[in-house]
């Protein structure tokens, strides 16, 4: 019987890999963790990047091997969704960011979601609108504000992630954030925050050329 709790993390990676007698897979999963730089890291890497960091810690089936890896983190991120205790009302930055920490702070990509709200802060609705990146997929000022609209809200925010780790605005998300601002404020559904999540920290955009947010 496996009791993981006392396992460290080369024999827990190890039992993923498929690797043969368990001394050779321990083995391999600690080239994997050097290569990749860590637990986190490797868990922030996308399955053609660990197959590729497996294929050099010379594992026999690298494909399959990073498919159980990924399956595994992403196992470990639904849970995380699971456990969290989403905000009654969202009324700060950091009501936002603990609703989505746990659904996006981890992933490899970007997701961009809008959390459209009632007068009180209430959510009336959560929706995925761009994948890939804010900037890089061409995301619309109407493509938020068309879900603002059709469920009502009086009010919405913005958050996407990095997956860098660095939850610092770009400039690209500057100019992104102050243009679906002005577009919210003549639709009469003001943009309310707009934050960028990691997964252990955030950071709220500024939504004028006055760094107020």
């Amino acid at each position: 019987m496996l009791d993981a709790e006392d396992l460290d993390e080369p024999t827990l990676v190890a039992t993923l890999l498929d690797a043969g007698n368990a001394k050779t897979a321990t083995r391999a999963a600690s080239d994997l963790l050097e290569i990749a730089g860590g637990l986190a890291a490797l868990a922030r890497m996308d399955a053609s990047e660990i197959e590729d960091a497996l294929a050099r810690a010379r594992i026999t089936r690298p494909s399959r091997a990073a498919e159980a890896l990924v399956a595994a983190f992403e196992l470990s991120r639904r849970m995380r969704i699971a456990d969290a205790i989403p905000p009654e009302r969202f009324r700060d930055t950091r009501d936002v960011a603990a609703w989505a920490q746990p659904r996006i702070g981890s992933l490899v990509h970007e997701e961009l979601w809008i959390l459209a709200l009632d007068g009180q802060g209430g959510l009336r609705a959560a929706r995925c609108i761009a994948k890939g990146g804010v900037h890089g997929i061409g995301v619309r000022a109407t493509d938020p504000l068309r879900v603002a609209l059709r469920v009502g809200a009086t009010g919405f925010a913005l958050v996407h992630n990095h997956p860098s780790g660095d939850p610092s605005p770009s400039a690209e998300d500057l100019a992104f954030t102050r243009r679906i601002a002005d577009a919210a404020r003549t639709v009469g559904v003001p943009l309310l925050d707009h934050v960028v999540v990691t997964r252990d920290g955030f950071a709220s955009i500024p939504l004028d050329e006055g760094g107020a947010a």
